[in-house]
């Protein structure tokens, strides 16, 4: 068999392997109406899932933070969309483009139960984000309110608004292991001043997972005045959620992380009534009061849109419940089995359940975080990200539906040995 026919055959049967969502709903129905906390540690269920994902065999992938690649079904559709697109070409841009990418937003907004009238996509939650940061009327003096713990890019665009806009920029420390909700929002009272005109803060901490109590957070900056951005990069997808409970101004995600969109795919809401106090990133035509008027980016991969509908879907399909029970099981399988060793440090407040979810970062005394990454990649196969900074030093572990408890185990080991 010469290379060019084997490689044509492999690419048949990677296809054939591929479950439709026929083949999905069928695996489904034999797990309905089975709770979705039994299922969370039902490993045959899981395995079902995992058979519609393609896996590298050369390492565990426990980076599913940065970007959650597709499973087969979700990419399929993308390449599909990709081709009848490419085949109308203009056609299809110029009659139901802008119409279908509003379809979508509207579906999207269902996810995280806003109305539809206050959400659009955006490319991730750095252009959704800094577009709110640039995009307010500045005076010199006002303040804005962060943590260094907070996203490299939102605090690089603070600190652009900063040398253009005269702004004081407050960056805080965030406590890793609080004892309550109040410390948490006494921390951030406590920076606020009468010159305070926005407060950042993020719903899950990108780099060690700590989810805050957002709700509090806003209504006690509401009542001194201030405004509310909150980065939710991690959070669509990976655990529910209702916009109108959180009570925030803004809010940022991307879609390429736990929606497992295709790259390039994010989500900015707005609640009506902040939408006109923003300038959006290009100029619009449309009335300043409209969502419409913050989402002008120019003519753009249109597919990638359609595909976020089919990510909703499989999302859907799974169970966002059964979905947020798995990865809460997960995350607890592998830190209840190193969080007491002596020589692992914990950066992430894992023992309350409200307080995290998929995301955690482990550390290992005396060890730098990039030195841990680079021994569970060569020793043990084990791909992850290591995060030395911002009073951090450990490694984020983000796990995926497709991981299965015997790469936990692996990863388990692999911290067991890693005794100075």
């Amino acid at each position: 068999m010469n290379k060019r026919t084997f490689l044509k055959s492999m690419g048949l049967l990677s296809l054939a392997a591929v479950p439709s969502a026929y083949g999905l709903e069928n695996w489904l129905s034999k797990y309905e109406g089975q709770p979705a906390w039994k299922l969370a540690s039902d490993e045959k269920f899981w395995e079902g899932i995992r058979q519609g994902y393609r896996l590298k065999p050369d390492y565990i992938n426990l980076e599913n933070g940065y970007y959650c690649f597709m499973p087969q079904e979700t990419l399929e559709k993308y390449i599909a969309h990709v081709r009848e697109v490419n085949y109308q070409g203009a056609y299809y841009m110029r009659t139901v483009q802008a119409e279908n990418k509003k379809k979508v937003a509207a579906k999207l907004a269902a996810v995280v139960g806003a109305p539809a009238d206050e959400v659009v996509i955006t490319r991730n939650t750095t252009e959704s984000l800094d577009m709110i940061i640039g995009g307010l009327d500045w005076k010199p003096g006002d303040e804005a309110v962060m943590v260094e713990q907070d996203y490299g890019a939102m605090l690089e665009m603070f600190k652009q608004v900063a040398r253009r806009h005269g702004v004081v920029n407050k960056i805080l420390s965030l406590p890793m292991h609080p004892a309550s909700d109040e410390e948490i929002v006494n921390f951030y009272a406590s920076a606020i001043t009468d010159k305070t005109r926005l407060l950042m803060v993020c719903h899950i901490i990108n780099i060690t997972g700590q989810i805050l109590p957002i709700r509090k957070i806003c209504d006690m900056a509401h009542s001194k005045g201030v405004l509310v951005m909150v980065d939710g990069a991690h959070a669509v997808g990976h655990f529910r959620f209702a916009m109108p409970d959180l009570h925030c101004d803004f809010y940022g995600s991307s879609l390429h992380k736990w929606l497992s969109t295709p790259l390039g795919a994010g989500l900015l809401w707005v609640k009506k009534e902040n939408i006109g106090k923003v300038w959006p990133l290009l100029g619009d035509g449309s009335p300043v009061d409209d969502i419409a008027h913050l989402n002008h980016i120019g003519t753009h991969p249109a597919a990638t849109d359609l595909a976020i509908s089919d990510a909703i879907d499989f999302y859907n399909m799974v169970g966002p419940q059964r979905k947020e029970e798995r990865l809460r099981y997960l995350q607890n399988y592998w830190t209840s089995r190193v969080k007491s060793l002596p020589h692992i440090v914990m950066n992430t407040p894992v023992d309350e359940p409200a307080r995290s979810c998929g995301i955690a970062n482990v550390g290992v005394k005396g060890m730098k975080a990039s030195e841990v990454a680079n021994k569970l990649l060569t020793d043990y196969k084990i791909y992850t990200v290591p995060i030395d900074g911002q009073n951090v030093n450990g490694c984020r572990i983000t796990p995926n539906l497709y991981t299965t408890l015997a790469d936990l185990d692996v990863f388990v080991g692999a911290l067991k040995a890693m005794k100075l």
